[in-house]
């Protein structure tokens, strides 16, 4: 019978990049910047990692659909190297080929890398055709603004609330997102917007203004996983810092299949949070949960996963946004770091990078924008689409 992983992998060390427009570096230099910092933080010789996963989505730099860019690029020492890619859960998924690889008792010690070289692809937003022939097919006319700008539509429909009273939350989400990232040096836009600049932003779908939609970065992060035991060994003066559950929920189609659904909720986000908190054990996710950072792609996102979640009722998220509770002085700040919206979203990057901060805060190493005694901090991505889309939910705290 399946007993989870809860509490049998730790991760001893992390890295990630400034996140922008980084002209002056490869992917190749950006993957190298995050393991140097990964594997210095880890305190372990490269020659001690015994297999790796290496997430990439668009970018041009495998051959192929290999992992051999990876062990080429950092010299690994001729050990397993596979590719993965799954969208916007794609640095997650190396992450969790990572933990699934010591947990499985495979392996000792193994690597997670993702990266993104988006800014070279001369678009203003993702690349066009990512998702293959079958995108086309599918969707050959949406964008991601107006695929989630709908989703803005259906939660007003679904929950009787005025388009004004959602765009209000979404601007306080954007606004207190901003705020963090402007205390983080790594973080691509660092400005500090008012609510009435966010109001008043030039509309991309509506009603997403600018201020509601994540830019596009270049960025890669990384983490190092080991067993319990070997983390306690090297880290002995600092705190174990464990992964406590790690789920993926795929569309089946059952959301553009003319159901139920009604565009005001992601299924596959409440799947993946339920698994996950079950195998963490976490029986009231509102008040165990420390932090979070979630796939704030656009902010209307923010606001319905915060729901999806379990962390507030379904269609009374605003009241808890307004109310400061996921401000950086609220009960569970979100986006402590400035989230996809002050840093970008370099596909297969940002799972990791957003487990970076969740293992900064769980070590008191995150500097002005430090939470106070955090104990459970939890990452989302979300790929696709609200109709046809992938979620995962990790879940990290410290070791008791």
């Amino acid at each position: 019978m399946a007993t989870g992983i809860k509490d049998k992998v730790a991760i001893i060390g992390m890295g990630c990049t400034r996140f922008g427009e980084r002209w002056d570096v490869g992917a190749e230099d950006l993957i190298v910047e995050a393991f140097e910092e990964c594997i210095q933080d880890a305190g372990i010789n490269p020659a001690e990692i015994q297999a790796a996963w290496f997430a990439t989505c668009f970018d041009e730099i495998h051959v192929g659909k290999s992992g051999l860019p990876l062990s080429l690029i950092l010299h690994l020492p001729n050990i397993p190297v596979t590719r993965v890619e799954n969208f916007c859960a794609s640095g997650t998924e190396a992450f969790r080929g990572a933990v699934y690889g010591v947990a499985s008792g495979a392996y000792d010690i193994c690597l997670a890398v993702g990266v993104e070289k988006l800014k070279d692809t001369g678009y203003g937003g993702l690349p066009a055709g990512g998702g293959g022939n079958l995108s086309w097919f599918v969707r050959p006319n949406i964008t991601a603004p107006g695929g989630f700008a709908m989703l803005a539509s259906g939660y007003c429909a679904k929950y009787g609330l005025s388009m004004d009273e959602v765009k209000r939350a979404m601007a306080h989400i954007s606004w207190k997102s901003h705020q963090n990232g402007a205390l983080n040096p790594k973080a691509h836009l660092r400005n500090t917007p008012t609510i009435d600049e966010i109001l008043n932003a030039p509309m991309i779908a509506y009603p997403l203004g600018l201020y509601d939609c994540c830019g596009v970065s270049d960025g890669a992060a990384a983490a190092i996983v080991t067993t319990v035991d070997i983390a306690k060994a090297l880290k002995k003066k600092h705190e174990i810092i464990t992964v406590k559950a790690l789920q993926v929920s795929l569309s089946n189609g059952e959301e553009a299949g003319f159901t139920t659904w009604q565009y005001d909720h992601i299924i596959p986000t409440t799947k993946a949070a339920q698994l996950a908190y079950k195998e963490a054990g976490i029986k009231n996710p509102r008040e165990e949960i420390s932090m979070m950072e979630v796939h704030d792609c656009f902010s209307i996102t923010e606001l319905v996963t915060y729901e999806d979640l379990g962390i507030c009722e379904r269609g009374k998220a605003i009241k808890d946004v307004l109310d400061g509770f996921f401000d950086l002085n609220g009960k569970i700040p979100c986006q402590p770091d400035g989230g996809l919206k002050c840093f970008g979203h370099p596909i297969a990057a940002s799972g990791l990078r957003m487990l970076y901060e969740m293992y900064l805060q769980l070590l008191g190493r995150a500097d002005k924008r430090q939470i106070k005694d955090p104990r459970i901090g939890l990452t989302h991505n979300l790929g696709g689409f609200p109709f046809m889309g992938i979620a995962s939910v990790a879940i990290i705290g410290r070791l008791e």
